[in-house]
């Protein structure tokens, strides 16, 4: 079992994209090398897909059987050979964005997306796995039966069964689409690196805990700031330098006193990419008008529909009917929470006060958390310096899945940045069975905001039956080191860590050797948040937190009182937070179901009206979220935000497994974990979600453990 490193070349910038396997060569794909190699790489392919065209042209002139190696096996290696290819393109735009790869990924893409339209609407290979499952089906397994069914509803939604004419529109729309999202998120990039405000008064910064006064001095330094003496910033004296990059906004808008600075900061962010050249307004209008022509063309009412012929809710009642069920059960805890708020920011309020305004709500449910439970997380952040918590994670591992984590330095692993690590995954006997690269700090001008996995290698298994491993990409966006100190990590960014890492451990630990459904593939969208919401849960157990939760100075460990604290914050404002989450769901599900040009009210309109039912705070006249709702505009969520919840409901479940047997009862908790991995992570998209399900739980998933995790209450919303 490898890696499959590639041997060095004397001219390997030449071919650095072309090789289509093993760790990529970061250094050497340049915006230059794009722009020649892509080409080159989409002729060969085509040359490639040609070929196989006409060999199976000709098996079914002759009357030759078809057999799996005839069809798939070829199929799948121009699949992988692109997928890695523009991956790694793909993935170095995201992580390492400039203008020049901007440019070049753009201009590329077009070209991409004609190539994997030509792929997704031959006839003749469409025929050939028509064939395939038709007449081979004893000869199949279980898993190649189900990659063959999802082949075909693969290509039937991308237009195989369209006129030359149809086909036309469709493959423009497509172009179209992902020039859009492509836009889309780079608005949004350039928005947040647009805006920010220098602060040079005590007042502006009064609240703040040292550790995010240490990252705005840090902001002004890098943006060349002095103080009027003429001084470097310091975190004691200043200047201070605002950004909407979530290590400098989450601090401020959670503890500054001042509160028309935290109004600023709170409509700039609520609004960024809605003004000027950012405006992604435009965008949705455009991307929302096409995804329901591409749905009409495929034979689709609506997107929403398209998009759940793919997933494991069987149709839109199913996904509003749990919806609903959420939040109905979240709606009166949000109500009540809300009011507790205002009750105790009125009490806590020198002179007039009427409600809390949005940019109040982070403050004052932190000034409540720590009335309530005297528990202040930004103080916490020195018990989870990163070093402890990737011990405590990489322990859990070992503790649930028997596999050990280990750090690889050696030089010639090739990293996109100098903060890149390099981390090899071993079994019980130490060997190798996987790997991840780690790339966890915020860059704002160089890296997009949020969090993710995907995949460098899919795990597959080569002619001379050599297992190739696969590699994740594993990536965040938290507080970075500062001086002397490790990166100390609030316990959201740790959940956050815990979350990326159970995607990783699914594509990680797969069994399945055919790439189409190893790891995360082949798997519903709506049930892949299942092992990452799983992992969360294990933030909170005691031995896992207990266990990393150490001073980065003293080593002294996490004080009971604080662990109990955390426990009981675990429910705090939960009505709001899910909630919210509803909001976005149901926003997103009707954006692609009911909302059209002809409707009469702009999408930002109907997410208002939506809002009347599923918020206690409705949203500010400034606030145009959707110009930086990237889940649906510029990644894979589109009419399937829903998933996250969906998923929460499979993973409050499968945890309750390890709770109904004690999380004290180590032995019994291995075993449940070993069991965990053969079905949930193991077994990736070679069966069913809901199949995959019921072999680890033995019966169909319920949401009484979300709704008691939770904690609501069995009251009626109104």
């Amino acid at each position: 079992m490898s890696f499959k490193k590639m041997p060095k070349k004397e001219n390997k910038s030449l071919d650095a994209l072309l090789v289509g396997k093993g760790l990529p060569k970061f250094s050497e794909i340049t915006p230059d090398n794009i722009e020649i190699q892509i080409p080159q790489l989409l002729s060969k392919l085509s040359i490639e897909l040609t070929k196989l065209e006409r060999a199976l042209e000709s098996k079914f002139s002759t009357g030759q059987k078809l057999y799996w190696e005839d069809v798939i096996d070829p199929l799948e290696a121009i699949n992988e050979n692109l997928r890695w290819s523009w991956g790694v393109v793909s993935h170095l735009n995201a992580v390492c964005n400039s203008k020049e790869l901007r440019a070049v990924h753009t201009a590329k893409q077009p070209e991409v997306i004609r190539f994997s339209n030509r792929l997704g609407q031959s006839k003749i290979i469409y025929k050939a796995l028509e064939n395939l499952n038709k007449n081979n089906s004893k000869l199949l397994n279980q898993t190649e039966k189900r990659i063959l069914q999802s082949e075909l509803l693969s290509m039937k939604n991308k237009g195989i069964g369209l006129n030359r004419t149809q086909q036309l529109e469709f493959n423009a729309n497509s172009e179209k689409l992902a020039e859009h999202s492509t836009n889309f998120s780079n608005n949004l990039l350039d928005a947040t690196k647009k805006w920010s405000l220098l602060l040079t008064k005590p007042s502006d910064i009064d609240g703040l805990p040292a550790r995010a006064l240490e990252v705005l001095a840090q902001s002004a330094k890098e943006a060349g700031d002095l103080s009027k003496d003429g001084n470097l910033p310091t975190p004691k004296e200043g200047p201070w330098r605002l950004r909407l990059d979530m290590p400098i906004y989450m601090p401020f808008i959670t503890y500054a006193k001042n509160r028309s600075l935290r109004e600023k900061l709170y409509k700039a962010n609520i609004s960024k990419a809605s003004k000027e050249d950012s405006n992604n307004q435009p965008l949705i209008n455009e991307i929302l008008s096409l995804r329901e022509k591409q749905a009409n063309l495929l034979g689709y009412k609506n997107w929403a529909e398209l998009s759940l012929s793919e997933k494991m809710a069987e149709n839109i009642d199913a996904v509003e009917e749990l919806i609903e069920e959420l939040r109905t059960a979240a709606l009166p805890a949000a109500k009540r929470e809300l009011s507790e708020l205002n009750a105790f920011a009125e009490k806590n309020t020198d002179g007039p006060f009427s409600e809390i305004s949005a940019w109040d709500l982070n403050y004052w449910s932190e000034q409540l958390r720590q009335h309530k439970f005297d528990l202040d997380q930004e103080a916490l952040r020195p018990w989870f310096p990163l070093p402890k918590v990737l011990k405590g994670l990489f322990d859990l591992c070992n503790r649930l899945f028997d596999i050990s984590i280990v750090l690889d330095e050696s030089e010639d692993i090739p990293i996109w940045h100098k903060d890149v690590q390099f981390f090899r995954v071993k079994n019980q006997d130490g060997e190798d069975i996987a790997a991840f690269y780690l790339d966890l700090y915020s860059r704002p001008k160089t890296k997009r905001s949020g969090a993710w996995m995907d995949e460098c290698l899919i795990r597959s298994k080569s002619k001379d039956g050599e297992i190739i491993l696969p590699v994740a990409y594993l990536i965040c966006n938290q507080t970075p080191p500062l001086g002397n100190a490790p990166s100390l990590m609030s316990f959201d960014e740790v959940e956050t860590l815990f979350h990326e890492f159970g995607h990783g451990l699914q594509h990680m630990l797969t069994s399945i050797d055919y790439p189409k459904a190893a790891g995360i593939n082949n798997i519903e969208w709506d049930a892949v948040e299942l092992p990452s919401q799983f992992m969360e849960n294990w933030c909170l157990e005691r031995g896992t937190l207990l266990g990393m939760a150490r001073h980065w100075k003293t080593n002294e460990p996490l004080p009971e009182k604080e662990f109990k604290k955390l426990v009981q914050n675990r429910k705090f404002n939960s009505g709001l937070s899910t909630l919210r989450q509803i909001h976005f769901a149901l926003t997103d599900l009707k954006l692609h179901s009911v909302w059209n040009r002809t409707l009469g009210e702009t999408p930002d309109e109907l997410r208002r009206e939506i809002a009347k039912y599923t918020t206690v705070m409705p949203p500010i006249k400034e606030d145009q979220f959707l110009c930086s709702f990237s889940h649906i505009f510029a990644g894979g969520y589109a009419a399937g935000y829903y998933s996250y919840k969906w998923a929460e409901v499979l993973s409050s479940d499968a945890f309750s497994a390890f709770e109904e047997i004690g999380l004290e009862n180590s032995e019994s908790i291995k075993a449940k974990g070993i069991h965990f991995k053969k079905t949930v992570l193991s077994l990736g998209g070679s069966i069913s979600p809901a199949e995959v399900f019921e072999l680890f739980r033995g019966r169909p998933p319920h949401t009484e453990a979300l709704i008691r995790h939770s904690g609501f209450s069995n009251e009626v919303a109104n």
